[in-house]
């Protein structure tokens, strides 16, 4: 049986950064990938999205982002390729881990019939896997089309059918932007959008500063983006101007043809577009009891408290591309403190 200094979860930007920082520091990982190309969720997003409207990709280490045009899910995955090939990173594909268990000293990671033993573990699964779709009265009920985010086909497929978007984070906005030129579009949100006109280095260090707040206290993250507010691209603009962003509150219900308020407001829809979000994807850490009375893994930096062999990257304020590739470097920092004297939660209780 093979014990692996460390086993990172997901060759997404934070999976890619760490291996990269485990690797130069010598030491002995594999990473576990569960799509069957390089590339990460950016392989999965929608036709539509450019790079020249993605919000920002980080560098990874000793590799500058792309500056080509192109879709957005060939361009980003075609450079992961090219970064695992040149850096030789050791990246096992497709294995979706299906759950961690603690054996003693160390953890086991199990995928259907194969698993790998390891005496630290860096979680980089991010939440492309897990959409978030809340729950309203009736929601079974709609005789429409309903989609999420993750399954937006590009505006040309909603053409002549009236779309409610639901969500007030970027990804609507976005959405917005793209359909309200080519049909009729009606914008709810829970809370009333926060605009801004522009947006800082300082701005961003306070919003993820906020973000990490939460996770030291073992609350449920909130994503760095909700904390930013929203701010319209010239691409948007037209959209803007056919009144595409005069947003409305949530609705009371759904019904078979549309959506109702709490005043008897009714607005008839052909499809309700969900972009309501995701959750951190850590259902198979389930077993090792990671997560605070709060309801949030606890965090050290990086590190879990509950369990200091587990580090989390790309969770809370890591899950945008910049925060990941310093969480990559962290993790590894740790990965290797603990690599040199290997205390644990078993041993502790031993003593």
């Amino acid at each position: 049986m093979r014990i692996w200094d460390s086993v990172v979860i997901g060759a997404g930007q934070a999976g890619l950064s760490t291996s990269y920082h485990l690797t130069r520091r010598g030491i002995d990982h594999v990473v576990l990938d569960a799509y069957d190309g390089p590339g990460g969720a950016w392989q999965h997003r929608w036709d539509s999205l450019t790079m020249q409207d993605v919000h920002g990709v980080a560098d990874l280490p000793d590799s500058p982002a792309p500056v080509a045009e192109g879709r957005a899910n060939r361009v980003v995955p075609a450079w992961f390729a090219a970064y695992e090939r040149e850096h030789a990173l050791p990246v096992i594909r497709p294995v979706r881990v299906d759950s961690v268990t603690s054996e003693g000293h160390l953890l086991v990671l199990h995928a259907g019939e194969r698993s790998w033993h390891t005496r630290t573990l860096v979680n980089a699964t991010g939440t492309w896997n897990r959409p978030f779709l809340p729950h309203y009265p009736g929601i079974e009920t709609f005789a429409g089309e309903q989609l999420h985010t993750v399954d937006y086909p590009g505006p040309e497929y909603f053409a002549g059918r009236r779309v409610l978007v639901v969500g007030g984070g970027a990804s609507a906005v976005q959405f917005l932007g793209e359909l309200a030129p080519v049909t009729d579009t009606v914008w709810v949100t829970r809370r009333p959008p926060r605009w801004r006109d522009s947006f800082d280095r300082e701005d961003g260090r306070a919003a993820v500063a906020l973000v990490e707040e939460r996770v030291r206290r073992g609350l449920p993250p909130a994503s760095v983006v909700s904390v930013t507010g929203l701010a319209l691209r010239e691409q948007e603009r037209l959209a803007e101007s056919l009144g595409a962003y005069r947003r409305r509150p949530m609705f009371a219900r759904v019904e078979p043809t549309g959506v109702r308020w709490a005043d008897g407001t009714f607005e008839l829809v052909d499809v309700i577009l969900w972009a309501t979000g995701f959750r951190p994807a850590v259902g198979h850490l389930a077993p090792l009891h990671l997560r605070s009375a709060y309801g949030g893994i606890q965090l050290d930096g990086t590190t879990a408290v509950a369990d200091p062999r587990v580090q989390l990257v790309g969770y809370g304020p890591s899950a945008s591309t910049i925060g990941a590739n310093r969480a990559g470097r962290a993790a590894a920092r740790a990965v290797a403190l603990r690599s040199s004297h290997q205390p644990t939660r078993e041993s502790a209780a031993a003593g």
